[in-house]
């Protein structure tokens, strides 16, 4: 195995791909790169993972940030992509809705995994994956009657990023309204936020839910995370077809750390321990997590035979 360091970049290749008896897994781990990353990462967070899934037999890893053109995610970067990992937190903005759609719109066809980490909570990607997992639900939840007219639905999108108050509704919530024979139902699209998160450093312990899963493979029932930012449940996401992990803090504060939806063919991951300015990826269980999941979510793609 062999790793090409360049500005930006960390591509990973090995010398007998020709030989691999597993197609290769094509990653990108892609990093706002917050210069308070330099705290606790000498080479930014996103360099860090790709340099670990770098060492990992049968893995291409390319490591992109928002610094370069067209913000690290070109067409045909993302054509070449089986699992894009996304680190984001003060610049998700500067993603347009064009391009959050277009990353969605491959994990629905199958051909990208989708992994946000922590603050990608509220990256535009994510956002776009729970409003249309969102819409897929609220279609399931009232189909079309077999007489009649088709159900009306207003999808209704929060006014920008907020932190909801602690006896706010959780969203995504349905409203559905008969008038004669047409149902119209109106979904206030889910916000990705919670109302609650303490950044003291405080340490963590996170519980794995479900041991026999692909995810969690190597893991201990639980383990400490040192440091970390703490996020409060009730989250503002449509309910997760599989649930990994469960995180709390010595306050009471309990959070559902690690995440599974199912998104047309494809499916999105949620990982939610963090904060850049603990070295938690530098540790060797969040790191083995990210691996597992890059391994088990490349694996289940609609890759061309």
């Amino acid at each position: 195995m062999r790793t090409i360091l360049g500005i930006g970049l960390v591509l990973t290749l090995s010398a007998s791909l020709s030989h691999a008896a597993e197609p290769l897994i094509r990653v990108v781990v892609w990093d706002e790169q917050q210069p308070a990353q330099k705290q606790a990462y000498e080479n930014f967070l996103g360099n860090a993972i790709a340099e670990h899934l770098g060492k990992q037999p049968g893995l291409r890893v390319i490591s992109a940030n928002i610094n370069q053109p067209e913000k690290g995610l070109p067409a045909s970067l993302l054509d070449n992509t089986d699992v894009l990992i996304w680190w984001g937190h003060v610049r998700h903005n500067e993603i347009t809705a064009e391009m959050a759609k277009d990353i969605v719109a491959r994990v629905k066809r199958g051909q990208m995994a989708f992994i946000g980490l922590h603050s990608a909570h509220w990256s535009a990607p994510f956002m776009e994956a729970m409003n249309e997992r969102t819409r897929e639900d609220a279609r399931r939840r009232y189909p079309d009657p077999p007489n009649g007219p088709p159900v009306k639905f207003e999808f209704i999108t929060p006014e920008g990023r907020f932190i909801p108050s602690a006896d706010s509704i959780r969203t995504p919530a349905y409203y559905a309204m008969k008038r004669g024979a047409q149902l119209t139902v109106r979904v206030d699209l889910p916000n990705c936020v919670f109302p609650s998160y303490r950044n003291d450093g405080k340490p963590s312990t996170v519980k794995v839910l479900k041991p026999d899963h692909p995810i969690t493979k190597g893991l201990p029932a639980s383990f400490e995370l040192p440091q970390t930012e703490m996020y409060a449940d009730p989250f503002h996401v449509p309910d997760a077809d599989e649930v990994l992990f469960e995180e709390s803090w010595e306050a009471g504060e309990r959070f559902r750390s690690g995440l599974i939806w199912k998104l047309g063919e494809g499916r999105v991951f949620y990982f939610r321990p963090g904060h850049e300015t603990y070295p938690i990826f530098k540790q060797e269980l969040p790191l083995k997590i990210v691996a597992n999941a890059v391994n088990w979510l490349g694996s289940n793609l609609n890759k061309p035979q």
